[in-house]
């Protein structure tokens, strides 16, 4: 985690927060001024602990508290707003006996971080999340650490609800890393095609794939997108950023793929970067990676062009990039949008 705060508001508990700073320097420790004994390694502040904690609520992806789970309750309660915002939140008891996972326990961390905590501390995690109790799939983390994003996640708590009571579960996936789950519990299918996994009686679906999908069965599906997809450009010093997201949109339409999915937008290294990528990437978030006319040069594309080869140096960028990068199988051969850009699409196979 990016930034993670200790709040202690006892002599013990500061001492606990020394404690965790040995472990996790990059922790700030956060007490009382009345306490203060001049110790650099304590953020000391002088107004209220109800007042900073809304402070560090803002300003953190953690918080740790080192005293009462009821006080830790009280403090916070006014500041909840969602559990995709929120930050986590931890309370350690003044013995260290129990480290307890209060708030965000998955999306925000704070499970893990639990986890983490007790050991270094030799206590007892408490996590009381449905998922981890159960030994079953948490199904709002699904893929997270392989960068997968939720399509909707309107249905996640209910599917999340048939997940935990064991209700029949199918899973279908056509695309991003497999072998994600070393275990699947016993009310868990695997289904070769969404055909037979519709027609199945199962209660909720989970879904990895980067394509677009339709159907009545999605209103009980958590459709996931994984990183899948390397998208090659072809283009002139002059293609503008509408130009490029334009014929993205239109190839994305006509091949019913997910721009969920996108992992990179690669092109030809030239002398300068071309702004319109360069600005297209920065506004849809996505990485714009390079290769050299050599390294292209390399790549047996389904349809060289002589004009490419003469402007260029190779006969092939969009769909030569595409493969390189992805080092996957090419799914949108070269579609041209004149007079100066073309876009081919590439699945990358893990």
């Amino acid at each position: 985690m990016d930034k993670v705060s200790v709040l202690a508001i006892t002599k013990n508990g500061i001492k606990i927060g020394i404690e965790l700073k040995k472990h996790f320097p990059n922790w700030e420790i956060f007490a009382p001024s009345k306490f203060s004994d001049s110790n650099k390694e304590i953020v000391w502040y002088s107004d209220s602990t109800s007042e900073k904690i809304v402070e560090l609520f803002e300003n953190n992806n953690a918080i740790i508290c080192l005293f009462s789970l009821g006080a830790v309750i009280r403090l916070i309660a006014p500041y909840l707003k969602d559990k995709k915002t929120d930050p986590a939140v931890i309370v350690i008891d003044d013995k260290t006996s129990f480290v307890i996972s209060v708030l965000s326990g998955h999306l925000g961390g704070a499970n893990e971080l639990t986890q983490t905590i007790a050991q270094k501390l030799n206590a007892t995690p408490v996590i009381t999340t449905a998922a981890d109790v159960n030994k079953t799939i948490a199904v709002d983390l699904v893929g997270r650490e392989f960068g997968w994003k939720i399509e909707d996640d309107s249905t996640v708590t209910k599917i999340s609800a048939f997940m935990v009571n064991e209700e029949k579960i199918g899973i279908f996936q056509d695309a991003g890393k497999r072998n994600w789950m070393k275990e699947f519990p016993k009310n868990i299918k695997i289904y070769q095609s969404l055909e037979e996994m519709e027609k199945s009686d199962s209660k909720g679906f989970l879904i990895i794939s980067d394509k677009v999908l339709e159907g009545d069965f999605l209103k009980n599906s958590v459709v996931y997108r994984p990183p899948s997809l390397v998208v090659g450009i072809g283009l002139h010093w002059d293609t503008s950023k509408e130009n490029i997201k334009e014929g993205l949109d239109l190839c994305l339409q006509k091949f019913k793929l997910s721009e969920k999915s996108i992992s990179k937008l690669v092109s030809i290294k030239k002398p300068e970067d071309v702004k319109g990528l360069v600005d297209i990437g920065k506004e849809m978030r996505i990485t714009v990676e390079y290769v050299s006319r050599e390294d292209l040069a390399e790549i047996s594309a389904p349809n060289p062009s002589d004009t490419v080869r003469a402007f260029e140096g190779t006969s092939s960028v969009s769909e030569a990039a595409a493969i390189k990068v992805s080092g996957g199988k090419l799914i949108v051969e070269k579609q041209k949008f004149p007079p100066n850009l073309t876009i081919a699409i590439a699945r990358i196979i893990d």
